[in-house]
C-alpha cells in the first residue's frame, strides 16, 4: 500500500444501527444503500449477545462480499476474524491498535476512533490504516457520545496525519460536503440512512455532495485515491 493511500473506498461509509432500523433487516438498508452509493460498511451493535452479533456478521459478510464492498466490524476484533471481515475499527476504550494489529495481521484493515489529536497521533503510529474523526456534529446516535469537536479539529488533524481521515458524527447530506472540504477522504453516517424512510435515496443525496465536495478539492488530500478491497467469504 502506497503511504497516505487507502486500501477501501472510505467516501461514504455506513455504521449499522439495528435500533435505528424500524424493525427492517439490515441487510435490506446495506443492499440498498450500497446500491445508491455506500462505499464501505461498519457492523455496528453495541448491544448485541456475541451470539446474534455473529450471525448478523456473516450475514452482512455474505452480502458485502457479493456487492464488491468492504465489512468493518465495530470493537469486536475476535468477531472481525471468525467472520473473516475485511477490517475492525476500534474506540479509544478498545484493544489498543498495537495489539489488534498483531492479531490480525497485515491485511486486515484497522481503523482507530479519535478525538484528539493526541489519539491521532497514537493511532497512526500504532499502525491504524484510517482515523474516523469526531463527533463533529452533535449526534443522539451513541448515549456515550462525546461533545462535538466541530471541523477545527478535522482540520488539524488533517495537517499532522498522512493515513485517510473519515468524519462521523451528525453527518447529513446538508453538512456532508463541509466535512470533505474540510480535509476528510470520507463520511461516516449512522442515521441519516439507516433510519431514513428511503435508505437508497439517503445514501444517494450524501453520495453526490460527497462526490461534489472531492471533486472541486481535486482530491488532494491522503487517502482520496482509494481502492476497494474485499475478501471473499
Amino acid at each position: 500500500m502506497k503511504e497516505g493511500q487507502s486500501i477501501i473506498d472510505l467516501r461514504l461509509y455506513l455504521v449499522t444501527d439495528k435500533g435505528l432500523s424500524r424493525g427492517r433487516p439490515m441487510e435490506e438498508i446495506v443492499r440498498q444503500s450500497v446500491a445508491a452509493g455506500v462505499t464501505a460498511v461498519q457492523l455496528r451493535e453495541k448491544d448485541a449477545p456475541t451470539r446474534e452479533f455473529l450471525e448478523q456478521a456473516f450475514a452482512l459478510r455474505r452480502a458485502t462480499s457479493q456487492l464488491f464492498v468492504p465489512l468493518i466490524i465495530n470493537d469486536r476484533v475476535d468477531v472481525a476474524l471468525a467472520c473473516r471481515a475485511d477490517g475492525v475499527h476500534l474506540g479509544q476504550s478498545d484493544m489498543p491498535c498495537a495489539l489488534a494489529r498483531g492479531l490480525v495481521g497485515q491485511e486486515m484493515i484497522i481503523g482507530v476512533s479519535a478525538s484528539t489529536l493526541e489519539e491521532a497521533l497514537e493511532a497512526e503510529a500504532d499502525g491504524a490504516d484510517y482515523l474516523g474523526v469526531g463527533p463533529l456534529f452533535a449526534t443522539s446516535t451513541k448515549a456515550d457520545a462525546l461533545p462535538a469537536t466541530g471541523l477545527d479539529l478535522l482540520r488539524t488533524i488533517r495537517r499532522a496525519v498522512r493515513i485517510p481521515l473519515v468524519g462521523i458524527g451528525g453527518i447529513n447530506h446538508q453538512n456532508g460536503g463541509e466535512v470533505i472540504r474540510a480535509g476528510a477522504d470520507g463520511v461516516a453516517v449512522v442515521s441519516a440512512i439507516v433510519a431514513g424512510a428511503d435508505p437508497g435515496a439517503a445514501a444517494r443525496a450524501l453520495r453526490a455532495k460527497v462526490d461534489e465536495a472531492l471533486e472541486a478539492a481535486g482530491g488532494g488530500t491522503a487517502g482520496r485515491d482509494c481502492q476497494a478491497q474485499t475478501t471473499d467469504f
